[in-house]
């Protein structure tokens, strides 16, 4: 079960978001006060952290800033600023999302389980050689070869088709692929997806096999 550690002041939004985080399996813990929120995040062992800006004791922007000198655990910054500017310095000092009050408590969980999941494909790569038919894909090398000789990926299309390969015979949206692979580094155009599928299937197509799957109106997998 994965722990999140809510950093909010107003006692009826923390309790909204714990009970919805709880509804759907994660263990929830909750401060009221800045200073004291930061020092459970450095010192716990939480999966994610959902932080408020206006807090009693010390800022959301500054508990941001020194969770992101000792860890990189997931953060989700919550505002009731709809302002470009907060949310460009909350990102800039290294938090993973940002919301703006008031928001659905739904939409929250599928932010928490977005950043989760990206996460934890990001921090756990698999450590060997993925090999599937004349496929093989070396993580570590970052490189991807068609029986033996290497083929020429850029970094989202290797990105895009390591994620796929690590997951084989599993279905993903093109939201789901993007918010794994793009994440914030992108403006939100999913279409990119489907241009990058297309670029990877033409790379692959020398092999004479058919690697990425259309599951139509669902996404795309990797057979």
């Amino acid at each position: 079960m994965k722990k999140i550690l809510i950093i909010e002041d107003d006692r009826e939004i923390a309790a909204l978001e714990r009970d919805y985080l709880e509804a759907n399996g994660f263990e929830v813990e909750i401060d009221t006060w800045g200073t004291t929120g930061l020092d459970r995040a450095l010192n716990g062992d939480h999966s994610l952290f959902i932080v408020d800006i206006m807090l009693p004791g010390m800022d959301g922007f500054e508990i941001v800033r020194r969770i992101r000198e000792k860890k990189q655990t997931p953060v989700i910054i919550l505002s009731a600023k709809g302002d470009d500017i907060d949310m460009i310095r909350g990102l800039g000092l290294g938090a993973d999302d940002y919301m703006t009050k008031p928001f659905s408590p739904a939409e929250l969980v599928a932010r928490v389980k977005a950043r989760l999941s990206r996460f934890d494909a990001l921090t756990s790569p698999p450590e060997k050689t993925i090999n599937i038919r004349s496929l093989s894909i070396s993580p570590e090398s970052r490189t991807a070869k068609i029986n033996g000789s290497e083929i020429m990926l850029t970094a989202k299309e290797f990105d895009l088709l390591l994620f796929l390969a690590s997951y084989p015979n599993r279905t993903f949206s093109k939201e789901q692929l993007f918010d794994h692979v793009w994440g914030l580094d992108a403006l939100g155009d999913v279409s990119t997806v489907a241009v990058h599928i297309q670029r990877i299937r033409e790379k692959l197509s020398i092999s004479g096999d058919t690697f990425i799957h259309t599951v139509w109106s669902v996404g795309y997998k990797l057979a």
